[in-house]
């Protein structure tokens, strides 16, 4: 084994950490006895060699060395090795991915290219694996197969073949699952993938087996699944929840101990993942369930109604871990998807007072982001949050303070309920940001903490960090527009004066703007702020003199060269405040015109916005409005703003076409493929409410 291996010229070549010249000791650690030493070894070829799925010239080297340790019985956990050759090879790029490609890029395409003819040059060793003593090479080979071997009509053939004599259900799985990947990447292959899964998933064999192919079918043929799904799936997750005996009570894989004399796991970064995945996994009946449903629905996609269903059914599971894994799968759905989700949240909140404590914090993080859709959990919530006094504050590993999710989530709501656990967080020595955006969202039913709110903010210690102490104290002063608290602001006002302490200034100035003529007593300050011209303080404290004094002609000047600055964010700041001083503001029409053409688009969105205040002719903004929705999605909630005060929404107009594909679309606008922000589901929510507000009449689309 590993002939030749000494004359390849490891030292010329390089991997994600520097010379490639260890690596020889770790395709020969590969081979170890010792689990340790093979741990290692793995952990340096993902870490380093295959560092983030990179293929270098010391990856390709090592390419022919990988295929002997797979074709050598003696060497244990060669499952480990077919899914490194599998992930090696495994990388297709399409034309158009070619096309775009810079030098460098085009260097590691060709890397990949060479990888992928490599890998599938030996793929023919992997169909003799597909019998192989090792049940974890066995589970490896499959997917190895479909990814790589050029003959995918054989591979199908002994895809099929095996099934019928494996006796190990994960790897029956494996098997499933590969030939969903074939008909994937071979579309001629769909049809009679299809029709074998429909046939597996219609027979009497194991819940697994038949969940494993519904899950594939869904994903390389949605068409074809039975028009039952939803009660077929849910009968095959009661057969496979766990009892004391019985068809489908099936068990994990026992982890075998470490015979004598072993080391213990070593600290590598994918030992730990290992230890992680183990942890989620242990006392799981059926492991292998959630990433079953996971593709199903997956497959299913914006079968909204049905993905639900499916979800409901898990969260009454008397088994935890279903409900845990139906609690995250609710979250991708709610986050991702628009629908009817009142019942599948009063499920979620049910889950708020189970034993199991992983239960109820994925509960409680998941229904913090969903602000008022919530609300069926609402009562839940307020027993949760009544029952632990101690969550209501939690400490992060930085030593920062946060709200608990279960105060977060029913102060989100606007219950006054969460008003105790609120006033308890002013107590703490560094309030926690959420309480903020809680104040804000409970209104005048939060006026009682405005006592709170002032004397915290007049202990706080202003300098460097201020903007961590005070910031949040502002926010919650501002919303309550709570103007007796305007000697507390003012004197932020003037103790910011740190490098550094934009923030704070501008949170000082909004707080005051927001407290109108209860603010007076800032007036001095506010008029000498004005002769900072050309500033974001500038065109701020216009903004708060005007609300104060309500004289358009004293601050219309700084807002003029506001308009004219060459810093963005002063610019920006001008453009709020004249917008907000509508037609007392004519002078500057022209200046907003120009910023029509601005190359920051939420510049542009905010002067078209403006333009119409001051003007009162839609017909200039709207066009402006309308190019940004297109051009990027996270203005769209801006532009449905200031379409529905403009009522220029009329039928027939471009504003209502798209306004109401909006409105019609089940996806939501701010949840690409991947992940969501935690704010997401709120600020689509919001665009659905303003796009029917916008609109005149009945739009025939119901609030989700």
């Amino acid at each position: 084994m590993f002939a030749g291996i000494e004359e390849v010229d490891w030292a010329s070549m390089e991997h994600a950490y520097g010379p490639a010249d260890d690596v020889p000791a770790l395709l020969r650690g590969l081979a170890s006895a010792d689990p340790a030493e093979r741990e290692r070894a793995l952990d340096g070829m993902y870490g380093a060699v295959h560092h983030q799925g990179d293929v270098y010239p010391c990856t390709l080297a090592c390419i022919p060395f990988l295929f002997e340790l797979v074709a050598d019985p003696w060497v244990p956990d060669r499952g480990d090795i077919v899914e490194l050759l599998t992930s090696i090879g495994g990388i297709d790029l399409g034309k158009d991915d070619e096309e775009e490609l810079d030098e460098d890029e085009a260097e590691g395409a060709a890397n990949f290219a060479m990888a992928a003819a490599a890998v599938s040059a030996g793929a023919e060793v992997f169909f003799a694996l597909l019998a192989d003593e090792d049940p974890g090479v066995r589970l490896s080979a499959p997917l190895a197969l479909a990814a790589l071997h050029d003959e995918p009509a054989r591979v199908l053939a002994l895809l099929r073949a095996r099934l019928a004599a494996e006796r190990d259900e994960e790897v029956r799985l494996a098997l499933i699952e590969a030939a969903g990947r074939l008909a994937l990447r071979h579309r001629p292959l769909a049809a009679p993938v299809a029709d074998w899964l429909g046939r597996l998933a219609g027979d009497a064999g194991s819940p697994g087996l038949r969940l494993a192919a519904l899950a594939q079918l869904a994903r390389c043929a949605p068409g074809a699944l039975p028009g039952d799904v939803v009660p077929v799936v849910t009968g095959l997750l009661g057969q496979l929840r766990p009892s004391p005996s019985g068809p489908g009570a099936t068990r994990a894989r026992p982890v075998e101990p470490p015979g004598p004399g072993a080391e213990a796991a070593p600290a590598t970064l994918r030992g730990q993942v290992q230890a992680l995945s183990a942890e989620e996994t242990a006392g799981r009946a059926a492991p292998w369930t959630a990433d079953l449903l996971r593709t199903l629905h997956a497959g299913l996609d914006d079968r909204v109604s049905e993905r639900a269903a499916l979800l409901a059914d898990q969260l009454r599971s008397p088994e935890p871990w279903q409900r845990l894994d139906a609690v995250r799968m609710s979250d991708r759905l709610i986050g991702g998807w628009r629908g009817s989700y009142a019942e599948l949240v009063r499920l979620l909140g049910e889950q708020l007072a189970a034993p199991e404590p992983r239960l109820g914090q994925a509960a409680s993080q998941l229904l913090e982001g969903l602000y008022g859709l919530a609300a069926p959990a609402a009562d839940a919530l307020a027993e949760r949050v009544a029952a632990d006094p101690g969550a209501w504050v939690r400490s992060g590993p930085d030593g920062r303070a946060r709200l608990g999710s279960a105060v977060t989530a029913l102060a989100r709501l606007g219950d006054p309920r969460a008003l105790p656990a609120l006033s308890a967080a002013l107590a703490h020595p560094l309030v926690p940001a959420e309480v903020e955006s809680g104040i804000a969202r409970l209104g005048e039913a939060a006026r009682p903490l405005a006592g709170a709110l002032r004397q915290r903010l007049g202990d706080a210690v202003l300098g460097e960090g201020a903007y961590d102490r005070a910031g949040p104290l502002l926010g919650a002063l501002t919303a309550l527009r709570a103007g007796e608290a305007a000697p507390e602001v003012l004197r932020v006002l003037r103790g910011a004066q740190e490098p550094g302490s934009d923030l704070l200034r501008t949170a000082a100035l909004r707080a005051l703007a927001a407290f109108g003529p209860a603010a007076r007593c800032a007036v001095p300050e506010l008029r000498a702020l004005l002769r900072r011209t050309g500033t974001v303080e500038a065109a701020e404290a216009a903004g708060a003199l005007w609300a104060v004094e309500g004289d358009a002609d004293a601050v219309l000047p700084a807002l003029l060269a506001g308009l004219a600055a060459w810093d963005v964010g002063a610019r920006h700041a001008a453009v709020g405040v004249v917008g907000r001083l509508g037609g007392r503001a004519a002078a500057g029409a022209a200046p907003l015109r120009e910023l029509l053409r601005d190359g920051n688009l939420w510049l542009r969105v905010d002067a078209a916005a403006a333009l119409w205040e001051v003007s009162g002719r839609a017909e200039e903004s709207v066009p402006v409005l309308l190019a940004a929705w297109e051009q990027n999605h996270r203005v769209r909630v801006r532009v449905a703003e200031c379409l529905a005060r403009m009522r220029a929404a009329g039928a027939g107009s471009d504003a209502a076409r798209v306004l109401l594909a909006e409105l019609t679309s089940v996806r939501r606008h701010n949840a690409p493929e991947g992940a969501y922000g935690s704010h997401d589901t709120y600020t689509d929510e919001k665009l659905l409410a303003l796009c029917r507000r916008a609109l005149p009449g009945n739009t025939g689309k119901e609030p989700t």
